[in-house]
């Protein structure tokens, strides 16, 4: 009989322990598979406006050289222009300003006048010194986002023009660190997150822009929010990786919240 005892608690023993296993591999499986450290956020269109801007200061544009073409001759010179000088100048109003004055030459055969010249520095001076007003909800939402994980500002344009307009926002203070680049690559995010302490991996990017926020955070490795600004930019116009695991498009910043939630 003490055999048989032994053997079967030897038995029960190896099922307890099958059991355990089992439920182990269930917990793990009902487990979250990744917990955030890192948000980066987008700044132009993310916090505060910035499309809109330069969509006025087009029409002013187009408004000034009407006497030499069309608007729909204009914008789509303008835009070649810009396309083109985006390798030398990059992205911002600066850059911008040169190519609506290199534009205003062109189109008119070197006739547009030194005042539609200056007017159209004016309209980019004032592009440069617009009131910066944070989006509704934006301050709340970064609260929010704040104590969930670290929060990167990621965003490109020129390093001085950026700069003022996060002092001017009054969010800074909401960032662990910011990120001002040239463009938005896998590799930039790479970096960026690992320069923070992170990984693209363990991290999440969020802004309005799928070219440039959605798309190489996603080739990272990374997650994706995007959150959509009523217009966008013809540059960063891409199709979105609708089905993709690791993205997910909310209606405003503070639900990117409500995303962590479902990660983790």
């Amino acid at each position: 009989m003490l055999q048989l005892h032994d053997r079967r608690s030897r038995v029960f023993s190896g099922h307890t322990v099958t059991l355990q296993r089992l439920r182990q591999k269930r917990d793990s499986a009902k487990s979250p598979l990744m917990t955030i450290n890192i948000i980066g956020i987008d700044a132009d269109d993310t916090l505060w406006h910035n499309e809109t801007i330069f969509r006025l200061t087009h029409k002013r544009f187009n408004e000034l050289l009407g006497e030499f073409a069309d608007e729909d001759t204009l914008e789509a010179k303008l835009a070649a222009v810009e396309r083109e000088n985006m390798k030398t100048y990059g992205y911002g109003a600066k850059g911008f300003t040169l190519s609506m004055l290199q534009t205003a030459m062109e189109i008119s055969d070197g006739n547009v006048s030194p005042k539609v010249l200056r007017e159209i520095l004016d309209a980019g001076r004032e592009m440069m010194t617009h009131p910066i007003e944070p989006l509704p909800g934006v301050e709340d939402a970064l609260k929010q986002l704040k104590e969930r994980a670290r929060l990167i500002l990621i965003t490109k344009g020129d390093l001085f023009h950026q700069e003022s307009k996060l002092a001017a926002s009054g969010l800074g203070s909401h960032f662990s660190g910011v990120e001002i680049v040239s463009e938005k690559t896998p590799d930039i995010y790479t970096r960026a997150f690992t320069r923070h302490g992170g990984a693209a991996e363990s991290s999440l990017m969020t802004g309005n822009s799928v070219k440039s926020d959605i798309l190489p955070m996603l080739k990272a490795g990374g997650y994706a929010a995007l959150v959509p600004y009523p217009l966008i930019w013809w540059a960063e116009a891409a199709e979105k990786p609708d089905g993709h695991p690791k993205y997910r498009e909310v209606s405003a910043l503070g639900l990117v919240n409500q995303w962590l939630d479902e990660i983790r």
